[in-house]
C-alpha cells in the first residue's frame, strides 16, 4: 500500500518520503521472513519510479544494510534485494558508481551463479544497467568477473530458463568493448544462445541487439567480424521473419561485402548465411539474387578448393535456384549449371559434393526454362540429368516456337538427333516430342509466313531445317 501511494503521489515532501524510507529500512529488521521480503520489494518498486527516492537509499547508507544481508537468504528476498539495487542503479551513473562503491558487483556477479534462475535475471539485468552507464562503469563490471560468468552459462542443453533478457543486456553492453578477446567471446555466447531454438534466437532478436553488433563488422580483428556472420546464419536459419529482420538490418549486404574480403574457411559463415536466408521463400531468395549474392556465390565456387566450402556454395546455390524459373533462370544465366554438372560426374569429387551437386542441379532444372543455358548440358549430362534437361526443353518449345527455331539453328537438333536412346525409353520419348514441337512450329511458321508463295520461293534455309 505504501509503494502504491508513493507512486501515485507527486504531492509527497520530502520529509514525508524520507519518513517513508526509514521506516521501510526497520521493516527489513524485523524478525518475521514475510515482512522483510515485503518491505525490501515494496523499496524496489518505490526507487524504481523515482530517482529522489533512489538517492535517499544512497543517503541513508541503506545498500550496504542490503548487499551483507544478501547471502545468507533465501531466493525470493535474494531476488528483491538485487531488484533494488537494479533500481538505484538504472537511473544515472552516478547512482551506479554507488552501487558499485557499497561493494554490490560483487554480490551481483555471485547471484550469477545462483541455482534459481529468476536470481540470474535480476542479477544480469542489474549489472546490465550499470554497464551501460559509461566506459569505465561497463569495464567495473568486466573486471569483476561479469563476463566470465555470462560466458559459461551456454551449455549443449540449454533452454529458455538459462538465458534471460538481462543476459542478453548485458551481453549488448559488452560488445561495444574495445576489448578484442571480450568481443569475441560475447559474440561466440550470442551464437550459442541463437542457435538452439526460434524462441533463444527471438531473444537475442528481441533485445535490440543488432545494430551494436553490425559495428563490429568495421573490426580490423578478422573473427570478430567471422562471429558477427556466424551469429547472423545461426538466427536466419530459424525462419523467414528472422531471415527479414537480418536482411532488414542490411544484413545481405555486409555479409555479400564480407564473402568478397575473405578467404577460404572464413567465407564459410556468409555462404550459409545466404543459403539460410534464400530457403525461406521466394521473395527472400530474390533478395540475395538483387544484393548479387548469387553473383558473390560464383565467385567462391571458382576461387575455394576445399571441398566443404565447395558444399556449402553449391547447397546454396540450391536454395536460390528452386524456387520459380526467375530464381532458377538467374543461376543458369550466371553460368552454374555446368559447374554443379562438373561436380558431380567429377571423379576427384567427394560423395558428399556429389550428392549436393545432383540435388542442386536437378532442383535448379525442374525451373529453368532459359533453354541457351541448358543447352551445353546437352553434350555431357548422365542420362538422369539429360532426361531432366529434355524434358524443359520439351515443356518451353511446346509453346514458344522462337525457341524451336533458336534451338534448330544453334545445332541443339543435331546433338539430340545423335542421342543413342533406346526405343521406348524415356529419353527416346523427350527427344521425339521436341522433333514433334520443332515440326509444328516449322509447319505453323511455313502456313502463316508463307501460305500465299508458291514452295518454290520457300526460302532455302527454311526448308533444310525442315
Amino acid at each position: 500500500m505504501v509503494a502504491d501511494l508513493s507512486i501515485n503521489s507527486d504531492n509527497m515532501k520530502v520529509h514525508q518520503k524520507e519518513k517513508m524510507i526509514s521506516q521501510l529500512r526497520l521493516f527489513m529488521l524485523d524478525e518475521d521472513p514475510s515482512i522483510q521480503h515485503n518491505a525490501v520489494l515494496a523499496l524496489g518498486r518505490l526507487v524504481e519510479h523515482s530517482e529522489e527516492l533512489a538517492r535517499i537509499v544512497v543517503k541513508k547508507d541503506i545498500l550496504h544494510q542490503l548487499i551483507w544481508s544478501i547471502p545468507s537468504q533465501p531466493h525470493h528476498y535474494k531476488k528483491a534485494t538485487v531488484f533494488v539495487l537494479h533500481a538505484v542503479a538504472k537511473h544515472s551513473p552516478e547512482l551506479s558508481q554507488a552501487v558499485v562503491d557499497s561493494g554490490g558487483l560483487d554480490i551481483l556477479v555471485s547471484c550469477l551463479g545462483a541455482v534459481d534462475p529468476e536470481v540470474k535475471e535480476a542479477a544480469a539485468w542489474a549489472l546490465a544497467y550499470i554497464a551501460q552507464q559509461n566506459t569505465m562503469l561497463s569495464q567495473a563490471v568486466v573486471d569483476a568477473g561479469a563476463a566470465s560468468l555470462l560466458l559459461s552459462l551456454h551449455t549443449n542443453d540449454l533452454d529458455r530458463e538459462e538465458v534471460n533478457t538481462g543476459t542478453i543486456a548485458l551481453l549488448k553492453q559488452m560488445i561495444r568493448s574495445p576489448d578484442v578477446k571480450l568481443k569475441r567471446q560475447v559474440l561466440f555466447t550470442l551464437i550459442q544462445i541463437s542457435k538452439h531454438s526460434v524462441e533463444l534466437a527471438e531473444m537475442v532478436i528481441a533485445a535490440y541487439i543488432f545494430p551494436d553488433v553490425m559495428i563490429c563488422l568495421q573490426d580490423p580483428d578478422e573473427y570478430v567480424k567471422k562471429d558477427v556472420i556466424t551469429l547472423m546464419w545461426e538466427v536466419v536459419k530459424h525462419s523467414a521473419q528472422l531471415s527479414q529482420v537480418i536482411v532488414n538490418c542490411d544484413g545481405l549486404v555486409e555479409v555479400v561485402d564480407y564473402l568478397d574480403k575473405s578467404r577460404g574457411s572464413m567465407r564459410l559463415p556468409g555462404i550459409m548465411m545466404l543459403g539460410y536466408v534464400a530457403s525461406h521463400s521466394e521473395n527472400l531468395a530474390m533478395a540475395v539474387i538483387l544484393s548479387k549474392g548469387l553473383q558473390q556465390l560464383a565467385i567462391c565456387l571458382s576461387e575455394e578448393d576445399e571441398d566443404h566450402i565447395k558444399e556449402a556454395t553449391v547447397w546454396s546455390i540450391g536454395q536460390i535456384g528452386h524456387h520459380t524459373p526467375e530464381h532458377a533462370n538467374a543461376v543458369a544465366t550466371a553460368g552454374l549449371l555446368p559447374k554443379l554438372l562438373q561436380f558431380y560426374t567429377g571423379a576427384s569429387s567427394l560423395e558428399d559434393l556429389r550428392l549436393k551437386s545432383k540435388k542442386a542441379l536437378k532442383n535448379i532444372l525442374l525451373k529453368c526454362t532459359h533453354l541457351p543455358s541448358l543447352e551445353p548440358l546437352l553434350s555431357n549430362a548422365p542420362s538422369n540429368i539429360l532426361n531432366h534437361v529434355l524434358g524443359q526443353f520439351s515443356k518451353v518449345m511446346h509453346h514458344d516456337s522462337e525457341a524451336c527455331q533458336e534451338f534448330v539453328m544453334s545445332g541443339g537438333l543435331s546433338k539430340i538427333q545423335e542421342m543413342d536412346a533406346e526405343p521406348g525409353s524415356a529419353q527416346r520419348k523427350l527427344i521425339n516430342s521436341i522433333k514433334r514441337c520443332i515440326q509444328e512450329a516449322s509447319a505453323n511458321f511455313l502456313r502463316t509466313k508463307f501460305h500465299r508463295q508458291p514452295l518454290c520461293d520457300v526460302p532455302l534455309q527454311v526448308c533444310s531445317s525442315i
